[in-house]
């Protein structure tokens, strides 16, 4: 008997507490809940409950477990009632699901034995070049330095000026003044971001937060009475073609998925070509 019998058991019991048929059931050891002849055994109710989570938790989910395997039982009787010999018959189905299933198993191993997944550089300019229609945006990105600081700040004016030059001294000293007086200070702009990111940082969507863009600055008071100011370095809008490297690990992934689909396709002709070869694959004509 499993040593975590006892914690099981008291959980059952307080679970089921009114329940004398589910009581007697307990005290055999092995079975802890019944649904017509069905049994529901101790060793299947502890794999599901874990080692060391709360009593209140393993309650829960002892209860989640025996109601979930109680409805599926349920609904097994009552179908073989009340389902004819035809529509209980699943040996077609059944067969249909394990002949996929195998073939999914082997495609999947196939595939892991023999797929490339690097893609160079100029692999990804030629597709981009050759797509570049497909990679219209839907909503802008941009490049951006973000800092979340007091209005009142009397660092506010020299951090802004700094975080907006493009020399690169200014934007580390920028940084610097920015980790004792800002709230919060990131520099975005050695990455093309989804506008929809940054609006995360100020607490708006980013149609609203355009909306604020003046110059090159956003300006937002938040709801603490800080104030949020963005720098965009860079912006591309909807509706145009983001740069390359915005699309470099979409079009990984497509000529990646590109090679699968063309292992799996070689795969299923040679398949065929050698059942041929050696006179296992036929088609009989029809008279």
């Amino acid at each position: 008997m499993s040593r975590r019998f006892p914690i099981i058991a008291a959980i059952l019991m307080v679970l089921l507490p009114s329940c004398k048929a589910f009581q007697s059931l307990i005290h055999d050891g092995e079975v802890v809940a019944r649904l017509g002849d069905h049994k529901l055994y101790l060793s299947e109710l502890e794999s599901v409950i874990p080692n060391g989570i709360s009593p209140e938790d393993s309650i829960n989910l002892a209860n989640l477990y025996i109601q979930s395997w109680a409805t599926s039982k349920a609904f097994q009787d009552i179908a073989e009632q009340k389902l004819s010999k035809e529509e209980k018959d699943v040996s077609k189905e059944l067969d249909a699901y394990r002949q996929s299933l195998l073939r999914y198993r082997f495609e999947q191993r196939y595939i892991s034995e023999r797929l490339d997944t690097t893609v160079s550089a100029k692999e990804v300019n030629d597709y981009y070049e050759a797509h570049k229609e497909n990679f219209t945006l839907e909503r802008p990105i941009l490049k951006a330095r973000f800092m979340r600081i007091s209005e009142d700040s009397p660092n506010l004016q020299k951090i802004k000026k700094l975080m907006s030059s493009d020399d690169v001294e200014d934007v580390m000293a920028a940084d610097s003044v920015a980790f004792n007086s800002a709230q919060k200070y990131v520099d975005l702009s050695d990455t093309w971001i989804d506008a929809v990111t940054l609006a995360v940082d100020f607490g708006v969507d980013y149609v609203q937060m355009l909306s604020k863009k003046n110059g090159k600055f956003i300006e937002i008071k938040d709801d603490n009475g800080s104030l949020c100011v963005a720098f965009v370095a860079d912006m591309v809008k909807s509706g145009e073609i983001p740069p390359v490297e915005f699309c470099e690990e979409r079009i990984k992934d497509i000529i990646v998925s590109g090679r699968k689909h063309q292992l799996l396709t070689t795969l299923e002709q040679d398949l065929i070509e050698d059942a041929k070869a050696k006179e296992n694959f036929e088609i009989y004509s029809r008279k």
